[in-house]
């Protein structure tokens, strides 16, 4: 598994997303939708977090849901702003949030979940 080489928000797209799943430990994403509000009021924090020390080992990635014909489809039984985590290439918890304590919540289970090894 690579490690990231700065913290920062990664914009990709579906393909995107599966070589970051399967090249890093751990991934968070998060997914958008245009003209929403709370993914705005989430944009900040959810940058601040990238750049966080505590998360250095999370890759941080965003996808527009708009744009990416999986994360559309994945859009249209949940709300955006949609959360998602992964460890090892596999889906640890996804969920659709809406206040920055949340995210946080989220990043801290990834952050803490101890990954298997071989």
């Amino acid at each position: 598994m690579k490690k990231i080489d700065s913290q920062r928000v990664h914009d990709t797209t579906d393909e995107g997303l599966r070589r970051y799943t399967q090249e890093h430990l751990k991934v968070f994403a998060k997914f958008t939708s245009e003209n929403c509000a709370t993914c705005e009021l989430l944009a900040p924090p959810f940058a601040q977090f990238a750049d966080d020390e505590e998360f250095q080992s999370i890759v941080f990635l965003r996808l527009n849901s708009d744009e990416n014909p999986v994360a559309k489809k994945m859009m249209q039984e949940k709300v955006a702003p949609f959360f998602v985590s992964y460890c090892q290439g596999r889906l640890l918890e996804c969920d659709t949030l809406h206040e920055e304590a949340e995210v946080l919540g989220m990043l801290r289970r990834l952050r803490e979940f101890v990954p298997l090894t071989a």
